[in-house]
């Protein structure tokens, strides 16, 4: 096929690439160490790179030969010709775990920078052209954050707002959305922008040792969506995971008989809104969009019943038939919640106190809370993308993978959230990733642009390759083959040939 013309830049993306050291191996695929991989679009030709991130982590698994730093699913200890006090000490030291800096997840730009990322309090900054692997940030230093998601929003001016938790600091464990500006004042250059980063709120957990897990969040024009959900981190547990031989994906548990709480944070005030809405107990990583419409908040969210997908990943459970073997116990769902901030106050208990067209519902309870339930746009996708230029905004379109009753995707969707119309794409023995969207230079549309995303193939004669599609259609417009091992990745960003710098050509 061909690309068009327009297309220049760099596809960067992320994700797990090596799961065994010397004699050892990761438990869980969302362990490995990280392996960043690009495509970078020119005069309509492709060029392939990977390289693994030299993380601290790698270079001290690499030196040792063996996995010597613990992941999230994979516990590693000391060696074990140490001496007793060593060990001890060893022990000891973990209580407070020290957390990898093996940034798995996604990519983050602040200003003319690009950062590899995870959800520990570390990031890795990265040369986008050459992959090569530069410092490393500790978010800690400049907030006290012990937990970070990998989904940060950006807002008009390129700033970047994210999510971490702060856990029992000062006697509180808390939620903090923090700043962090895309450049510092002419008069401090050589300062980084972390220096300058501000925490815009913060959200007190409902529990002092039991903060909830969080993976993404949503933001509006005017608010920032948190949900607090029942899938929560023991901190107590979490403490003692290195001394009992467990790992710390141990001590994440989901409390089904809770409920799932929302905090709306109003930008401008900094403060939560008052009135409480809530839903069913319920697992999600990843928000769709939000967007506010006549005293509504809108939220579109993938969403489980339980939290069985991350125990889909242990490599134990991704052998050869696991295709025919695994099954997910909950589909994810995707869920539109409508949320009236702006509502009667005399309305009676019972009432359903949304007044747009929609199936969600939210009835007023007899305390004063808001009880909220979802209307259902699909089924079965996830890894959801939109065009980034109607975020926080009224939108029509979704990209992303679909997923069966198998973790792994099979297919391309393109969902339309107003008509619940879907396009797909798929082939035989084909596992795509995370779909970017790109918009064509002039776009009128939402949709007015390409699709790309990875596709890696378990039939031995076929090479993975790149896939390009018109976003509209999401007819097929070519595809770049690659002659090496593609792993499969989590997620990345489309990066335009002006944004990245001329200087290291």
């Amino acid at each position: 096929g061909q690309l068009p013309t327009w297309l220049q830049g760099t596809l960067l993306r992320n994700g797990p690439g090596m799961h065994t050291i010397g004699d050892t191996k990761y438990n869980h695929w969302f362990d490995g160490l990280a392996l960043l991989h690009s495509f970078t679009f020119k005069n309509g030709e492709v060029y392939y790179r990977s390289k693994y991130l030299r993380s601290d982590t790698y270079n001290c698994n690499v030196e040792a030969n063996r996995i010597v730093v613990s992941e999230f699913g994979t516990m590693a200890y000391p060696d074990p010709c140490k001496n007793i006090f060593a060990k001890a000490f060893s022990y000891l030291s973990h209580t407070i775990p020290e957390f990898t800096d093996n940034c798995l997840i996604n990519i983050m730009k602040n200003g003319d920078d690009y950062y590899a990322t995870s959800e520990t309090n570390f990031i890795r900054k990265i040369n986008p052209q050459t992959l090569e692997t530069l410092e490393k940030v500790d978010y800690s230093k400049y907030v006290s954050v012990n937990l970070a998601t990998s989904h940060p929003h950006y807002d008009s001016a390129g700033n970047i707002l994210n999510m971490g938790t702060s856990i029992v600091d000062k006697g509180k464990t808390k939620y903090l959305l923090f700043k962090i500006p895309s450049s510092v004042p002419e008069n401090e250059k050589k300062k980084s922008c972390f220096k300058h980063l501000e925490v815009v709120c913060s959200i007190p957990s409902r529990s002092l040792l039991q903060p909830s897990y969080f993976h993404s969040f949503g933001i509006t024009e005017n608010y920032i969506v948190f949900i607090e959900q029942p899938f929560r981190l023991d901190i107590l547990k979490l403490a003692t995971a290195y001394i009992r031989g467990v790992n710390w994906a141990s001590c994440l548990a989901f409390h089904k008989e809770d409920k799932t709480w929302f905090h709306f944070v109003d930008r401008k005030t900094k403060k939560d809104v008052s009135t409480k809405f809530y839903t069913d107990a319920m697992v999600l990583y990843h928000h769709i969009n939000a967007y506010e419409e006549d005293g509504h908040i809108i939220f579109d969210i993938i969403a489980y019943t339980d939290n069985s997908l991350y125990d889909m990943f242990y490599l134990k459970n991704l052998k050869k038939d696991f295709e025919e073997n695994t099954k997910l116990t909950s589909i994810p769902t995707c869920k539109r919640f409508v949320v009236p901030l702006q509502f009667d106050k005399d309305a009676e208990v019972g009432s359903n106190l949304v007044t747009l067209p929609s199936t969600a519902t939210a009835v007023k309870e007899k305390d004063g809370s808001i009880y909220c339930q979802p209307e259902i746009l699909c089924e079965g996708i996830e890894l959801p993308r939109v065009n980034y230029d109607y975020n926080g905004k009224k939108y029509k379109y979704v990209y992303a993978t679909e997923v069966q009753w198998s973790p792994v995707p099979t297919k391309i969707a393109k969902l339309n959230v107003q008509t619940k119309e879907m396009l797909h794409w798929g082939e035989d023995h084909c596992w795509p990733s995370e779909p970017i969207f790109v918009p064509s230079p002039d776009a009128r549309e939402e949709d007015d642009g390409i699709v790309l995303t990875c596709i890696v193939t378990s039939e031995p004669k076929k090479a993975p390759f790149l896939l390009i599609l018109d976003a509209k259609t999401f007819k097929e417009l070519g595809r770049a083959m690659v002659n090496v091992e593609m792993h499969l990745d989590l997620h990345g960003m489309f990066i335009p040939e002006k944004d990245l710098k001329a200087e290291t050509e």
